[in-house]
């Protein structure tokens, strides 16, 4: 009988796994939209939950909050889809008057320590004189525009695609969801006895922990930034702001905006307002990296930063930008797993 016993387990784990990866394998052109709706999830559940306990029903839950955040992801890439086609005709016409014209040196290039000279040297043969300009651009003109314009075509398709597929998921887990948890943690259960629920308990915070220091402190350092853009008169400082707001949910994202910007009002002679800029973003990302985001983070992973960092860069590096939510959670339970081990 104990044979027997065995060989069904082993038979019966043999079909779930095997399923499982048929499954996976199935949709794995989906993962990434499931995943960011899980995400998504997560991090807002505490406004399903307050809805809830006013007496809205799980269908008019999960309706007003997948609009609301249909509502929020939308407009600003629309708003930076108009943006961009608005620029695109000014850029293409000031790469025409290069070509045509040249563009003159500056006269600090040559000044610039060590590099100057050569840059300089550089500039004046391939961008001063309007041949050397007009081959160029040129170049870069019939060297991949219609490819670039492709590709950019099928990536844009893609996103819209799994922003789709992102809010359906959504609203199914409104709607759905505590029953979907409440069984998950009876499997938890089930498989790895009491810890599991703990574990499970702790990748939920570790998500939530990460979109509240990332996503939210983001946007504070978008919104700080862009009124420093506005008063030293950065031009377009509003969509400076938002793409600000975009890569500071990267670990040194900001940086790399208000630097640029500085760096362009150092060009345009206001040293002033260069240096001003530059030492407002680096007080508001060093503050917002080292005292905001830590204690967000930390308080709810109950994980060093130094951790948080790791798995921060190391999601990022393996799975994209969803790697910032989920590479957190992984290491949250690494760590748990490893001070239960330690404790047993």
């Amino acid at each position: 009988m104990d044979g027997e016993w065995n060989t069904q387990r082993v038979a019966r784990t043999a079909l779930i796994v095997g399923i499982v990866a048929v499954n996976v394998w199935m949709l794995w052109r989906f993962v990434p939209a499931l995943t960011w709706a899980c995400v998504l999830a997560i991090a807002t559940w505490p406004l399903r939950l307050m809805l809830a306990r006013r007496g809205m029903g799980k269908t008019a839950i999960a309706t007003v909050l997948t609009l609301a955040l249909a509502f929020l992801l939308v407009l600003p890439l629309i708003g930076l889809g108009i943006q961009a086609a608005r620029e695109s005709g000014v850029i293409v016409h000031w790469v025409d008057d290069v070509r045509q014209h040249g563009l003159g040196t500056p006269d600090w290039l040559a000044h610039v320590p060590l590099a100057g000279a050569s840059i300089a040297a550089w500039w004046q043969a391939n961008l001063a004189e309007p041949g050397a300009a007009h081959a160029l651009f040129g170049r870069a003109e019939t060297g991949g525009v219609l490819s670039f314009t492709r590709t950019l075509g099928v990536a844009v398709a893609n996103r819209i695609t799994i922003l789709i597929f992102t809010l359906l998921t959504l609203f199914f887990l409104y709607r759905d969801g505590a029953r979907v948890t409440e069984e998950a943690h009876a499997i938890a259960y089930r498989v790895f006895g009491p810890s599991g629920g703990q574990i499970g308990e702790d990748t939920v915070a570790a998500v939530r922990g990460t979109v509240n220091g990332l996503v939210l402190v983001g946007l504070v350092e978008g919104l700080l930034l862009g009124i420093a853009y506005a008063a030293t008169r950065v031009p377009h400082a509003a969509l400076l702001g938002l793409v600000t707001a975009v890569l500071a949910t990267v670990p040194f994202g900001a940086p790399v905006v208000f630097v640029l910007c500085s760096i362009f009002l150092f060009v345009q002679g206001q040293t002033t307002a260069a240096i001003v800029l530059l030492i407002i973003g680096f007080v508001v990302t060093f503050v917002a990296d080292h005292f905001v985001r830590p204690i967000l983070i930390g308080s709810t992973t109950r994980l060093p930063f130094l951790w948080v960092l790791l798995g921060i860069l190391g999601g990022l590096e393996s799975f994209g930008l969803i790697g910032l939510f989920i590479g957190p959670a992984i290491m949250s339970v690494l760590i748990t797993m490893w001070r239960e081990s330690a404790e047993a």
